[in-house]
């Protein structure tokens, strides 16, 4: 009698790891997300699904340029975790004006932005532990020129790499 449900417990065995395996992928290393807004545009345009990394950035540090994935802070109401770029250090001064983004007094240049941002901010200089983060779409995205700096424990992922639409796949920078 044993034999004969033998291949149907090897089933559910193999169908146990597979699920603990992917529990473990997607709550270690990494897992798809979808873009449910246009605030990282033109970079990222919504609908756009991408791999995103969660276990090199727990030994690695994050660096300007990194797009990041995190649950945004309070008061921020949102159902979704929220993808911004990173824009401010630890140490380092931000300054927004005259549609020029500024760090330590000195110009960025960002060829990825949709446009110059339009409004004003800092400077503010970013404490250790905290990060600045902006939406490539910087008139139409709620980041921290809205509600401040964003603390390194709410960061949990870096997008990494684009899996959907396939006319667009490939690394994401």
């Amino acid at each position: 009698m044993a034999d004969k449900w033998r291949p149907l417990l090897n089933l559910l065995k193999d169908i146990l790891y597979g699920v603990l395996l992917w529990l473990l992928i997607i709550t270690f290393v990494g897992q798809v997300r979808e873009v449910p807004t246009g605030s990282m545009e033109p970079t990222i345009l919504v609908g756009d699904r991408f791999w995103t990394d969660k276990l090199l950035l727990r030994f690695g540090s994050i660096q300007r340029g990194d797009i990041v994935v995190f649950d945004p802070p309070p008061p921020v109401q949102a159902e979704y975790p929220y993808i911004k770029r990173v824009i401010g250090l630890p140490g380092e001064t931000v300054e927004i004006r005259d549609g020029q983004l500024f760090i330590d007094g000195e110009p960025l240049s960002e060829p990825y932005i949709a446009e110059p941002p339009r409004y004003r901010y800092g400077p503010v200089t970013i404490p250790e532990g905290y990060y600045f983060v902006l939406g490539d779409n910087r008139n139409q995205s709620n980041d921290s020129h809205e509600w401040g700096l964003l603390e390194r424990k709410r960061i949990f992922a870096r997008a990494v790499y684009r899996i959907w639409p396939l006319d667009r796949i490939g690394p994401i920078d």
